[in-house]
C-alpha cells in the first residue's frame, strides 16, 4: 500500500515537472517575446520624439527666417538703394576721391565764399573738360564723402558751432595727413579741440618752461599735443617735427637734442589767435592750414542760441535736448546698424539658428521704428521751437553786424582790438539789461536798441575822440545798408569823392573843385540839372554856403527833398569843410542823439566790468594821467600802497622781474597791480600776456590788473599782442579840447598856496596866468594840423609846473624880471627840449616874445584879441575871469587866420571819408548793384593809367642835344633820369599785377597792396618812394605825373630855360634854386657860400612872360598858406575868409652877396613841397610886410609848392 503510493507519488510529481518544465519553456518564450516588442515599442517612441522635435525645430527656423525676411525687409530697400548708390559710386569714385583729397589739402585756408569759388567754379570744370572728362557726383559735397551726421551730430555736442564751414574745418582736421594750423582769432576751434580731447590732450605754447620735454614724452607715448598761440615765426626745435623728418628707417624722430621713438598714434595740432597771419611757404607745406575764422551767419546762429537761451531759456532747453537727442539717436542707429551688419556678415552658412543676430535686428527695427516716431514728433517740436525762435532772429542778425564792425576797427588803429568772448559778455548783460516788455514784437525792438547802444558804448570809451566819429557813422551807413535804406552806389561816391578838376567856376562863391564835383554829380540820374539850378539862381544858394552852420540850412527849390546821403554828397561839394557836422547829424538823425553824444564813462563804472582776467587797459594820451582814477578809486575801496595792497610798477629797463613778483603776489592776495607805459619793454610783451593768463586762472576774485601804454606813431610800429589788448577793456583819456578848457587845466595844475608862494605876488602871478596861456595855446594849437606845428611834440603839465617852479627861484633870486634868461629857459629848454623843427622852434620863441613882456603888469598886454593879462586876482578869480572875459573858440587865439579852421576841418573830414572807405569790405562797396567786382574794377584802373603812361626820355638822345652841361641842363637830365626811374617803376608793377590777375603768376604781398591801393584811389608806397612828396589822391596824382611829363617835353625839346620854370614841376626844386645860384655865383665870380638866393613877386602872371629872365629865373606854381599876397602893394597881407591857399604871381629868384641882402621888413616864409611841411621843406624866401613878421610867424604863414 505504501509502495503504491510512493510510485503514485513519484508518477505524480514527473508530471508535475513535465507540466513545470512545459510551463518554464512558455515563460521563456513569452519573455522574449515581450523584450522583442519592448525594443519595437521603444524605437518607435524615439523616432516619435525626433519627429516631434523636427517639427517643432523646422516651425522655429520658418518662424526666424520670417521674422528675419520681414526685418530685412525694410532694410532690403535701404540695402538696395545703397548697394545702386555704391554701384554709383564706383562710377565717380575716382573724381570724388580726386576733389576731397584736393579739399582737404589746399581748401582749409580760405573763406566760405572762396571754397565755393574753387569747387564749383574752378576745380568741377576743370576736371570735366578734361580730354578723358574724369567722372564725378554731380554737386559733391566733400564732408559727406567723409563723415556722416552721426559723427557731425557727435562733434556739436563737444562745442564745434554748427555751421557749415565749422563742419567742413571739423572735416579737413580730423582727415588732414599734414599737421593742422588753426587760424582761430575768435577760440572757437580750440575750445572745441580742448573739448573732443579731454584730459588726455597736451596744450603747450613755444617758449613755456620744459615745452620740449612735454612733445617728446607724447611722440613716444602716441599723445596729441596742441601748441597754441603760434605767431608767425615758429621755433626751429619743432621743425623736424612739423616736417617729420622721421631717422632709422622712419622709427625715430629729432625733437631738441634727443632722438625718440616715433608712436605711430602721435598727432599734432597747431593753433594761432592771429587774424591774418603771414606763415613762410615751408610751413603751410608742412601743415595743413584751416580758417576757423568766424563767419557772419556762423556767429549769427550762436548769437540767437545766446539771446533766445536767456528770453525763452525753457525753448533753448527744449531745442538743445532735442538736438542732443536727434544727434544720439542718429550715433545709436548707426551703432546698431553697424553691429548688424558686422553679424550678418560673420554669421556662418546655419545662421538661421542665430537667435540673438534676430533679436538684434528686431531690437535695431524696434529701436528704429522708435526714432523714427521720435523724430517725427522732434521735427514738430523743431518746427514749432524754430518758429518761436525766430522771433528774436534781428537781434542776432544785430548783433553780428556789430561785431564784425567791431572787429574792422583795427584798420584805423591797432590799438582797438576786441574779442568775441569779450563781446559775447557784452551782449550778455545788454540782454540782461534791456527793459521788459509785453509782447514779443516790442521786446524785439528793445533789445536791439539795447544791444546796439552797450555794444557803441563799450567800444567808444576805448577810441579816441578823432575816430567816434568814424565809428558811428561806420554804424549808421551798415545798418543803412543792411535794411536797404540807402544805395551801395551813392554811398561809394560819397566816400570816394572821385572827381575831375578841370572846371574853373561861374560863381565867386564856389571854388573850382566844388563847381567839379557839381559838374561831375550833374551826370548822375539823381542830380541832374543841379549846375544849372545853381547858375540859375546863385543868391539862394550863395545865401546857404555861405552861411555859418550850412548843414543846418534847408537846400533851395526841390533839392530840400533829397534823401540825407544826398544832401551829405551835396554837402559834401559844396561846404567840405562842414562834413563832419553834417555827418554827425545824419548819425543823429538815422540813429538817434545818444550816438553822438561824447559823454564820459565814469571810471568806477568801467572797474565794475572788469574782473580777474578782464584787465583794464589805458591808452594814453600826451599831457594826461589817467591813473590818478585808479588809485582814487583804490582809496575808497580800501586798495592802497600804505596798506600793501597796490602794487605800481612803472615799466622800464629792468622792471620786468618786479612786476611779475608783483602780479604772481596780487593774483593769491587778491592785490590791485598798475603797470605803467608797457610800450617801453616790448620784448617782454609776449611773457607779459601768458603771465596775465596764467595768473587770472584760480586768482582771488578781487584780484585787478590795470595797465597804460602808448599807441604807436604808426601801424608799422604797433608791438602790443592782440591777446593782451582784445581781452582788456580799453579806456582813452584826451587832454581837454579847445583854449577855455586847456586854459582852465592848466590853472588845475595849481593852487591858491602856490599862488601865495612868492615873495613877488604880482609878477609872478602875471607871468605864471601868461605861461598857462602860451601851455594852452602850444598844446591846443596841435590840433590845426602842419599849419600849427610842423611836427607833433607830447607838450605835457610837467612842462608847466616845472616852468613855473624855475619862474618862482628866479624871481626870488633876481631884483629885475630877467626876462631874455626866462624866456630862453622856457622857450629852448622846457618846451623847446621837445621840438626838433627849426621853424618850430621860431614859433615857440615869438610866442613866448608876446606872451612875456614888461607891459603885462599894467595890464597893456592882450593874449588875445580883447583878452587881456588879468590884475592881481586869487585863485577862484583866475578861473571866474577866465569864463567872463575869454571870447568864443576860434583860431585867432592861436594867431593863426581863421582859414586855418576851415582848412583843418576840411582835412578831417576828407581822411574821415578815407578811413570809413577802407572800413567797407570790398564785396560790400561793390554790393550787389554794382556791375563790376573788385579785381575788374582794378583791370579798368590799371588799363586806364598804362594807356596814357609816356615813353621813358631816351636819355643819350637828350644828353647829345649839347655838349653843355651848365647847372639848369644838368637840372633837366637829373629831371628826365627820376621821371624815367618813375615810369619804368609804373609800368614793370602794374603788368605784373595784370599777369597776376590773369592768373599767370602767383598775386605777391607787393601786388595786393598795388591792388588795393588802386581800388582804394591811394598812390601805391612803390610809385611813392621814387616819386615826390604828394598828398592826392591816386587820379589827381597821376593827372600831375602827366603835367610834369609834358613840362619836361618842352624843356627837354632843345634844352634853353623855359620862359617861366614851373618849380612845382620839379622832383628836386632844390637843385634848381642852386643851380639859380651857382649860374649867378659863375657868372659874377662871386663865391658860392657868400652868395644868398633874393625874391621878388612881380605883378605879373605866367602867361605874360614870352621869355627867360636876364639875371636868374622866374618861377610860378607858388602858392601862400595862412596869408595872402597883395599884388599891388607888392606884401604879405590877411587872407581873405574861405580862401585858403590863393596863389603867387610869378617870382623873380636872383642870387645876391650876402651883404646885399635885405633884412629890414622882411619875413623870412619857408616854402614847402605841400600842406605836410616838416620834412618837404625847400627854402626860405625872405618877402616884405609892413606888418610885424611876429604875426605872420604864429599865423602859419609859408608858401606851398602844390596844394
Amino acid at each position: 500500500m505504501k509502495r503504491m503510493c510512493l510510485s503514485q507519488a513519484n508518477t505524480d510529481l514527473a508530471e508535475a515537472a513535465e507540466k513545470l518544465q512545459a510551463i518554464r519553456k512558455k515563460l521563456a518564450e513569452l519573455d522574449s517575446s515581450l523584450e522583442i516588442l519592448t525594443t519595437a515599442f521603444e524605437k518607435a517612441t524615439s523616432e516619435k520624439l525626433r519627429f516631434q522635435e523636427e517639427v517643432n525645430h523646422t516651425n522655429k527656423t520658418i518662424e526666424l527666417a520670417n521674422r528675419l525676411v520681414k526685418g530685412l525687409e525694410s532694410e532690403n530697400v535701404r540695402w538696395a538703394h545703397s548697394v545702386a548708390q555704391y554701384h554709383e559710386q564706383e562710377e565717380t569714385l575716382c573724381g570724388d576721391v580726386l576733389l576731397t583729397a584736393a579739399f582737404i589739402s589746399y581748401a582749409g585756408s580760405f573763406s566760405k565764399k572762396y571754397r565755393l569759388e574753387l569747387l564749383d567754379n574752378l576745380w568741377m570744370p576743370f576736371l570735366r573738360c578734361q580730354k578723358m572728362p574724369i567722372p564725378m557726383t554731380d554737386g559733391l559735397d566733400p564732408v559727406s564723402m567723409l563723415t556722416d551726421d552721426a559723427t557731425v551730430a557727435q562733434w556739436n555736442n563737444e562745442g564745434l558751432p554748427g555751421d557749415k564751414m565749422s563742419t567742413q574745418n571739423a572735416t579737413i582736421l580730423t582727415n588732414c595727413e599734414r599737421w593742422p594750423l588753426l587760424i582761430d582769432p575768435q577760440l572757437q576751434g580750440i575750445k572745441w579741440i580742448k573739448s573732443r580731447y579731454g584730459s588726455s590732450l597736451k596744450v603747450v605754447s613755444l617758449g613755456q618752461r620744459g615745452y620740449v620735454d612735454v612733445i617728446e614724452q607724447a611722440v613716444v607715448a602716441g599723445d596729441t599735443v596742441l601748441i597754441e598761440n603760434l605767431e608767425e615765426t615758429v621755433d626751429p626745435v619743432i621743425d623736424p617735427l612739423l616736417g617729420r623728418h622721421t631717422i632709422k628707417k622712419g622709427s625715430c624722430i629729432k625733437v631738441g637734442d634727443k632722438e625718440c621713438f616715433f608712436h605711430p598714434g602721435f598727432r599734432l595740432i597747431l593753433h594761432t589767435k592771429l587774424a591774418n597771419p603771414h606763415y613762410k611757404p615751408e610751413i603751410q607745406a608742412q601743415t595743413t592750414l584751416i580758417n576757423f575764422t568766424v563767419t557772419r551767419d556762423g556767429l549769427e546762429d550762436q548769437l540767437l542760441a545766446q539771446v533766445v537761451n536767456q528770453e525763452r531759456p525753457d525753448l533753448e532747453h527744449l531745442k538743445s535736448e532735442l538736438t542732443k537727442q536727434q544727434n544720439m539717436f542718429k550715433i545709436e542707429l548707426k551703432l546698431l546698424e553697424d553691429e548688424l551688419l558686422t553679424r550678418l556678415s560673420a554669421a556662418e552658412s546655419h545662421f538661421l539658428g542665430d537667435n540673438v543676430l534676430v533679436e538684434k535686428l528686431e531690437t535695431t527695427k524696434h529701436t528704429a521704428a522708435e526714432i523714427e516716431m521720435k523724430v517725427l514728433e522732434a521735427k514738430v517740436n523743431e518746427v514749432k521751437i524754430n518758429e518761436a525762435r525766430e522771433h528774436y532772429r534781428p537781434v542776432a542778425v544785430r548783433a553780428s553786424l556789430l561785431y564784425f564792425i567791431m572787429n574792422d576797427l583795427n584798420k584805423i588803429n591797432p590799438m582797438y582790438q576786441f574779442s568775441l568772448k569779450a563781446f559775447n559778455v557784452v551782449f550778455h548783460k545788454a540782454v540782461e539789461m534791456a527793459e521788459a516788455c509785453v509782447d514779443v514784437k516790442s521786446r524785439v525792438h528793445t533789445l536791439i536798441d539795447c544791444v546796439t547802444y552797450s555794444t557803441f558804448n563799450y567800444i567808444s570809451r576805448g577810441l579816441f575822440e578823432r575816430d567816434k566819429l568814424t565809428f558811428s557813422a561806420q554804424l549808421a551807413f551798415q545798418l543803412l545798408l543792411m535794411s536797404k535804406e540807402i544805395d551801395v552806389r551813392e554811398l561809394d561816391f560819397l566816400l570816394r569823392f572821385n572827381i575831375d578838376h578841370n572846371y574853373n567856376s561861374p560863381l565867386d562863391f564856389l571854388s573850382n573843385t566844388a563847381w567839379s564835383a557839381i559838374k561831375v554829380m550833374s551826370f548822375s540820374d539823381e542830380f541832374r540839372g543841379l549846375d544849372r539850378d545853381i547858375e540859375g539862381s546863385p543868391k539862394r544858394w550863395k545865401k546857404m554856403v555861405e552861411s555859418e552852420c550850412p548843414e543846418k540850412e534847408k537846400f533851395p527849390q526841390e533839392w530840400k527833398g533829397k534823401s540825407s546821403l544826398q544832401k551829405l554828397i551835396m554837402m559834401r561839394a559844396l561846404r567840405p569843410d562842414r562834413m563832419t557836422y553834417a555827418l554827425r547829424n545824419f548819425v543823429e538823425e538815422k540813429l538817434s542823439v545818444k550816438y553822438t553824444e561824447g559823454r564820459k564813462t565814469e571810471f568806477a563804472k568801467s572797474f565794475r566790468e572788469s574782473g580777474p582776467a578782464s584787465p583794464v587797459f589805458f591808452i594814453l594820451s600826451p599831457g594826461v594821467d589817467p591813473l590818478k582814477d585808479v588809485e582814487s578809486l583804490g582809496r575808497k575801496l580800501g586798495f592802497t600802497i600804505d596798506l600793501g595792497k597796490l602794487h605800481n610798477v612803472s615799466l622800464g629797463q629792468g622792471q620786468e622781474a618786479v612786476a611779475e613778483v608783483a602780479m604772481e603776489k596780487a593774483a593769491k592776495e587778491g592785490h590791485w597791480v598798475i603797470l605803467q607805459n608797457i610800450h617801453l619793454v616790448g620784448r617782454w610783451l609776449g611773457s607779459l600776456e601768458k603771465l596775465l593768463e596764467r595768473c587770472c586762472a584760480d586768482s582771488h576774485p578781487d584780484y585787478r590788473v590795470f595797465m597804460s601804454a602808448e599807441p604807436a606813431p604808426i601801424p608799422q610800429e604797433h608791438i602790443i599782442p592782440q591777446g593782451i589788448l582784445e581781452n582788456a577793456i580799453k579806456i582813452t583819456n584826451e587832454p581837454p579840447t579847445g583854449m577855455h578848457a586847456n586854459l582852465h587845466s592848466a590853472l588845475d595844475n595849481f593852487d591858491q598856496d602856490i599862488l601865495d608862494q612868492c615873495s613877488r605876488e604880482q609878477e609872478f602871478k602875471t607871468i605864471l596866468f601868461s605861461l598857462c596861456y602860451f601851455h594852452a595855446c602850444v598844446a591846443e594849437r596841435r590840433k590845426f594840423g602842419p599849419q600849427g606845428w610842423n611836427r607833433k611834440y607830447p607838450f605835457n603839465t610837467g612842462d608847466l609846473t616845472i616852468s613855473v617852479n624855475v619862474l618862482y627861484n628866479y624871481l626870488e633870486a633876481n631884483a629885475q624880471v630877467p626876462w631874455e634868461d626866462l624866456r630862453y629857459l622856457f622857450g629852448e629848454i622846457m618846451y623847446g627840449g621837445h621840438i626838433t623843427d627849426d621853424w618850430d622852434r621860431r614859433l615857440c620863441r615869438t610866442y613866448l616874445e608876446e606872451y612875456m613882456q614888461p607891459n603885462q603888469f599894467d595890464r597893456k598886454l592882450a593874449l588875445g584879441p580883447g583878452f587881456v593879462v588879468p590884475s592881481n586876482l586869487d585863485y577862484q578869480g583866475y578861473h571866474n575871469f577866465i569864463d567872463e572875459m575869454l571870447p568864443h573858440e576860434s583860431p585867432v587865439h592861436y594867431g593863426l587866420h581863421p582859414n586855418a579852421e576851415i582848412e583843418f576841418l576840411t582835412v578831417t573830414s576828407d581822411s574821415l571819408f578815407h578811413t570809413l572807405l577802407e572800413l567797407q569790405s570790398p564785396d560790400a562797396v561793390m554790393g550787389e548793384g554794382a556791375s563790376q567786382t573788385l579785381e575788374e574794377k582794378v583791370k579798368t584802373i590799371l588799363d586806364e593809367v598804362l594807356e596814357k603812361l609816356p615813353e621813358e626820355y631816351n636819355m643819350s638822345d637828350i644828353t647829345s642835344k649839347t655838349a653843355e652841361r651848365s647847372p639848369y641842363i644838368l637840372v633837366c637830365f637829373q629831371e628826365c633820369e627820376r621821371m624815367n626811374m618813375l615810369i619804368s617803376e609804373i609800368r614793370r608793377s602794374l603788368k605784373e599785377l595784370d599777369l597776376g590777375l590773369k592768373g599767370e603768376l602767383a598775386i605777391s604781398s607787393e601786388m595786393e597792396k598795388l591792388q588795393a591801393a588802386l581800388f582804394f584811389d591811394d598812390v601805391p608806397d612803390t610809385w611813392t618812394k621814387l616819386a615826390y612828396p604828394s598828398i592826392y589822391s591816386l587820379a589827381i596824382w597821376y593827372n600831375d605825373v602827366l603835367q610834369r611829363c609834358k613840362e619836361l617835353d618842352t624843356w627837354t625839346q632843345d634844352l634853353s630855360l623855359p620862359s617861366v620854370v614851373w618849380l612845382s614841376g620839379l622832383f628836386n626844386p632844390q637843385s634848381f634854386l642852386t643851380a639859380v645860384m651857382q649860374s649867378l655865383a659863375r657868372k659874377n665870380e662871386w663865391p658860392l657860400d657868400k652868395v644868398n638866393l633874393t625874391v621878388d613877386v612881380t605883378k605879373k602872371f605866367k602867361e605874360e612872360f614870352n621869355q627867360p629872365a636876364r639875371e636868374g629865373a622866374y618861377v610860378y606854381g607858388l602858392y601862400m598858406e595862412g596869408a595872402r599876397w597883395d599884388i599891388q602893394s607888392g606884401v604879405i597881407t590877411e587872407a581873405r575868409l574861405k580862401e585858403l591857399t590863393p596863389s603867387m604871381p610869378v617870382i623873380s629868384v636872383r642870387a645876391v652877396p650876402n651883404d646885399r641882402h635885405e633884412t629890414r621888413n622882411i619875413y623870412a616864409c619857408p616854402l614847402y613841397k605841400t600842406k605836410i611841411r616838416g620834412p618837404t621843406y625847400v627854402w626860405t624866401f625872405s618877402l616884405k610886410t609892413k606888418e610885424r613878421p611876429a604875426k605872420w610867424v604864429l599865423a602859419g604863414v609859408a608858401l606851398l609848392l602844390s596844394v
